[in-house]
């Protein structure tokens, strides 16, 4: 009975694992203050955006839904939101970047081409097969009394296109897997 258990427990370990490892939502890094918990701390409101324009029009619905999200998730670890002299300033950096999906050519799966004369070549390159979008997040949390920063982390994934309950899914396990990372 124990080696099934045992057996079991290492099966759903590494299940656990996979799952870990396949999901499209990577913390970059996080770095605490010393002494920095959050259980120190009541209340937390946001920093004000101070960047505006048509580069940031198609974004405002998803930088809200990160807030809303943020909210959440620090509701849940016990804060409250409050605009008047909250305890802890959260800070958002959020970028935006397409990126282009390469593979390298390989003699196996890529003939050689013909340039004439009965000459034949071939050299490994780049080749272009996709376009995406990664976001990163990065998450900031100051101490307002003392005006320092206590805690700051990052998260990348590829940000779903047309797809807005794909996106607030990511956006979900994104910013719950980084406060995650904030000592309680």
């Amino acid at each position: 009975m124990m080696k099934l258990t045992s057996k079991v427990y290492l099966f759903l370990s590494f299940c656990w694992l996979v799952v870990v490892a396949c999901s499209p939502v990577r913390i970059l890094e996080t770095e605490a203050d010393a002494g920095f918990h959050l259980a120190n701390y009541k209340t937390f409101d946001f920093y004000e955006v101070e960047a505006s324009g048509v580069e940031l029009e198609p974004y405002s619905h998803q930088l809200e839904q990160v807030k809303a999200e943020i909210t959440r998730q620090l509701e849940q670890r016990g804060l409250s939101r409050s605009t008047s002299q909250p305890d802890l300033k959260v800070n958002l950096g959020v970028v935006v970047a397409e990126k282009v999906q390469t593979r390298e050519t390989n003699i196996l799966t890529d003939p050689p081409y013909y340039v004439g004369q009965r000459r034949y070549t071939w050299k490994s390159r780049e080749v272009e097969v996709g376009r995406y979008k990664q976001g990163t997040l990065s998450l900031h949390l100051v101490d307002n009394s003392r005006n320092e920063l206590v805690w700051q982390g990052a998260a990348e994934g590829v940000v779903p296109e047309d797809n807005d309950e794909k996106l607030q899914k990511r956006i979900s396990e994104g910013v719950a897997r980084l406060v995650a990372k904030i000592p309680q």
